[in-house]
Order: C-alpha cells, then structure tokens, then sequence
C-alpha cells in the first residue's frame, strides 16, 4: 500500500462495505433462501433496487449532504 491510498481504504469502510453490512443485516442477504443462480441473482437484484430507492428518497426529503 502506498501512502497516498491510505486515506482512500479509510473511506472504503465508510461507503463500500457499509452497503454491503447494511444487505446482510436489513435486508436478509446473510443466508440464501432461494435456490438456483438465476433466482438468487433476481434476489441481490431486488434487494439492491430497494436500497437505491430508499437511499433517493433520503437524498430527495432530505437534500443531498455534501461529503
């Protein structure tokens, strides 16, 4: 790693891996429920639609915040 990465990792954990955490813990991704590649793709598919949704609507009640 290279001195001027470092502070980009720090915001990985902040942005990226919050995204995921937030699927597994609200959104029942931590296990499979559905069997087959195909339904289990439509699955993440709705699940990710349904958090971009909401993360919209925040944004359009609430006014975006500046990073």
């Amino acid at each position: 790693h290279h001195k001027d990465v470092k502070p980009i990792y720090a915001k990985r954990k902040e942005t990226i891996e919050r995204v995921f955490a937030d699927a597994k813990e609200k959104h029942g991704m931590r296990w499979a429920t559905l069997r087959g590649i195909k339904k289990l793709s439509m699955q993440a598919m709705l699940t990710f639609v349904a958090m971009n949704l909401k993360k919209i609507a925040n944004w359009t009640w609430q006014g975006p915040r500046m990073a």
